[in-house]
């Protein structure tokens, strides 16, 4: 096997990335890997997407590439399809860097293509410029936020990918009602009866219907941020996403919560846990951060599970009073509300 100074320069197939050491194989950049999609389980997953779209006499077929990420680059009727999904070895890499590799599974993958299909069918015909479609969805310019806050229980977006992307922003709220709208074998009318969602859903029907048999106006893209491209070491690349992604990784209060507690082991009233003052102490921090934060309670559970975890796996403990302890930690967690509710970000903006 060669150096790490020789793996920037050889050639390296298929085959080489199922031995490669993973430090050889973290310092090859992304443009080096010898990816395509032709002859991967990925072609046949859009081969279904095509077939789903034949079935509904839509004669756009969206092109596919390998990027960095899934994508569909605004005004451009393609799809982008992130690199790692081309190979075995590159998926089970990804899951370790990043805890989930998306797409990696056919139902996961397809649900991915049908919402990412909805923006290139979007561009394609030009169906955001359509006062109708303003009328339902909204409309495209409005600016995409780091991040959104979604209402959980709303019936007004349909719920198709996971954190109800559907109410991210108008362009999203119309591909994810398109992509419900497309799944085979999913009875739309009777799932969503009741629903105001179930309006947009008979509306994206009455305009594909209108686009059904015609040719799209613009059939192909440009393919942006292509894998082949980027330079960058797949080292860099996770790192970078570990760091823009912080939030969900378990270790992301770790720093904190080794500030405030020792790890050790409780022993009676001298040391305790403080995993079990959190247990203990759960309906009060709920109440008091929703009440000083305004943050909903759900929110504010979902964080203090997070904490209760973290606290739990680096055995901290305590010897301050409870009620020093229990203010620390309602601090903390009150400064990570209100840091959501006025950034979308736990720790604010980066």
């Amino acid at each position: 096997m060669p150096d790490q100074k020789d793996v920037a320069t050889m050639r390296i197939d298929s085959a080489d990335l199922v031995t490669l050491p993973e430090d050889k194989l973290l310092g090859l950049r992304l443009s080096e890997l010898p990816l395509r999609i032709e002859g991967t389980w990925l072609e046949a997953r859009i081969a279904q997407l095509y077939a789903e779209l034949a079935a509904k006499n839509i004669f756009f077929r969206p092109r596919c590439y390998l990027a960095d990420e899934w994508l569909t680059p605004e005004g451009e009727p393609v799809i982008g399809i992130p690199f790692y999904l081309a190979h075995p070895r590159l998926i089970e890499l990804q899951r370790k860097m990043m805890l989930e590799a998306e797409g990696d599974t056919d139902d996961t993958c397809m649900k991915l293509l049908r919402h990412e299909c909805g923006h290139a069918l979007t561009y394609a015909y030009d169906l955001n410029r359509k006062r109708s479609w303003q009328r339902v969805f909204g409309h495209s310019s409005e600016e995409y936020g780091d991040t959104y806050r979604y209402r959980p229980y709303s019936k007004s977006y349909v719920r198709h990918l996971d954190y109800y992307y559907a109410q991210y922003h108008p362009d999203e709220d119309f591909v994810e009602t398109f992509a419900v709208w497309l799944t085979p074998g999913l009875d739309w009318r009777r799932k969503y009866a009741g629903w105001k969602a179930l309006d947009k859903l008979l509306f994206v029907d009455r305009l594909m219907a209108d686009i059904a048999g015609k040719p799209p106006l613009r059939a192909s893209g440009k393919q942006l941020w292509k894998a082949g491209a980027i330079r960058s070491t797949l080292d860099r690349y996770y790192r970078k996403r570990r760091q823009a992604e912080a939030e969900d990784f378990p270790e992301f209060h770790d720093d904190n919560l080794r500030r405030m507690f020792v790890e050790g082991k409780a022993s009676g009233e001298t040391r305790r846990s403080v995993a079990k003052l959190l247990q203990a102490q759960r309906k009060a921090l709920l109440v008091e951060v929703s009440n000083w934060s305004g943050e909903r309670r759900y929110m504010v559970n979902k964080v203090y599970k997070a904490v209760l975890q973290r606290s739990r796996a680096l055995r901290l403990v305590t010897d301050e009073a409870d009620t020093v302890a229990v203010l620390k930690l309602a601090t903390y967690l009150t400064t990570l509300m209100m840091n959501y509710r006025y950034t979308t970000r736990l720790r604010g903006k980066l």
